[in-house]
């Protein structure tokens, strides 16, 4: 899990460097019958806080659990009820009206009753009809007690949604339900679903990466000197995790291997997370997932040496000088090693955080790896590196490619890194 959780609901995964994909989109919100509607409103306000545009719209059993008022002031927009449907003092349905406004749809949450509508064609209500007559993606974001999610009906009816066009699916977590049930069900936190909203305005709902295993590293690794002491660096581990959760979005199965991370926990919600923190403990987990992973991007930022002898118990100054002048281990290049060892096909990622001449070093480390494709970041450039919301660089490849990065959100970045790992042939 995350170490700490710097990042509020409605943080951007943007900064000033570069756009914010959601400034100025008209984003229609829909809202169902579940208790997870209460997080709306804190979506809500993030999302006008950045920008957009918003309209909202309730179902009557939504309109019990959240107040229209507060949605209508946090939204700076009226709010839209199953009785505003047919008004004959306006030229349009309102439905239609709302279909055509939207450019990005949130559902959320998305409840059984409100998927059986949209899966069958039912238009019995404000937001049905907006639905179906909408031609915006969508994102739906699933909510419902475990039982009821895991049920035959609903269990169709999703898989069938996930074969619409301009739908993209956010299958709920596990965790704490207020039913007091623990398991599957749980609606994203406001924080996934804005990241979420982020890549569809980055990407959009195409998932071109279903059938592909993705394997990420991110985060630092530490090595200790003693129990209070370590060797490690600044990553916040925001550039791989960004990774995975962007593949998660376009279909891939994703194993998150991460160390310690400054990233909102809300940001890891699907993934399959296996947390380290020494670089013998990833080189262990490496081994186990690498077999089963179509795909591989290092992003991790793996401390190169550690203490030949790591103590035990915590060490006086003196002896703490002492024990490091007693020497040091290089630890093993791990993407070396997933090179060596990788099966027929796999593709492999890796990443260089350099500063001075960045170009010169990374086409010396690309060729020295011998992976697939290399990212080189600088580090020592305004509004990149660690813990930076944006990133830039060159990513280099088979054929002598060099292609420039100009500065873009992470989480742009990350998208474009898939495009071009999945466009290389296996084993290129």
């Amino acid at each position: 899990m995350a170490e700490s959780a710097p990042l509020l609901a409605g943080t951007a995964v943007v900064d000033q460097a570069a756009p914010d994909p959601l400034a100025g989109r008209r984003i229609l919100v829909g809202i169902s019958g579940s208790i997870a509607a209460v997080k709306l409103p804190l979506v809500v306000s993030a999302l006008v806080q950045r920008g957009a545009q918003v309209r909202c719209v309730l179902t009557p059993s939504a309109a019990e659990l959240v107040s229209a008022v507060a949605l209508a002031s946090l939204s700076r927009a009226a709010v839209s009820l199953d009785g505003d449907q047919w008004n004959h003092r306006e030229p349009r349905p309102l439905h239609v009206e709302l279909a055509e406004w939207a450019e990005l749809v949130l559902l959320a949450p998305l409840t059984a009753t409100s998927l059986a509508r949209w899966v069958h064609g039912l238009g019995d209500s404000l937001l049905a009809s907006v639905l179906l007559a909408t031609e915006a993606p969508v994102l739906a974001a699933a909510a419902m007690n475990t039982a009821m999610w895991q049920s035959p009906g609903v269990v169709r009816n999703w898989a069938a949604l996930g074969a619409f066009e301009r739908v993209l699916p956010l299958a709920p977590s596990a965790g704490l339900l207020a039913c007091d049930r623990q398991g599957a069900g749980r609606m994203a936190e406001p924080a996934g679903l804005l990241l979420a909203l982020d890549s569809l305005a980055l990407w959009g709902w195409r998932r071109d990466w279903q059938g592909q295993h993705l394997l990420v590293t991110a985060g630092p690794t530490r090595e200790w000197l003693d129990p209070a002491r370590c060797l490690t660096n600044p990553s916040s581990g925001r550039m791989g995790v960004l990774l995975a959760h962007a593949a998660r979005l376009r279909g891939a199965t994703v194993d998150l291997v991460h160390g310690p991370l400054a990233v909102d926990p809300a940001w890891l919600e699907g993934l399959r997370c296996h947390p380290i923190s020494t670089g013998a403990e990833l080189q262990e987990r490496l081994v186990d997932l690498q077999p089963v992973a179509t795909a591989i991007a290092m992003a991790a930022a793996v401390a190169d040496h550690r203490p030949a002898r790591p103590q035990l118990g915590k060490l006086g100054k003196a002896a703490l000088v002492r024990a490091m002048e007693a020497g040091w281990q290089e630890v093993p290049d791990l993407l070396q090693q997933l090179v060596a060892t990788r099966p027929p096909g796999q593709r492999i990622l890796g990443f260089a955080a350099q500063s001075g001449d960045v170009l010169e070093q990374a086409r010396l480390k690309h060729a020295r790896k011998g992976c697939d494709l290399l990212f080189a970041n600088p580090i020592d450039a305004p509004g990149a590196g660690f813990g930076a919301a944006t990133n830039q660089g060159w990513l280099l490849g088979p054929g002598e490619r060099c292609e420039r990065f100009e500065p873009a959100s992470k989480l742009a970045v990350a998208h474009r890194l898939l495009t071009a790992l999945l466009a290389l042939s296996p084993g290129a």
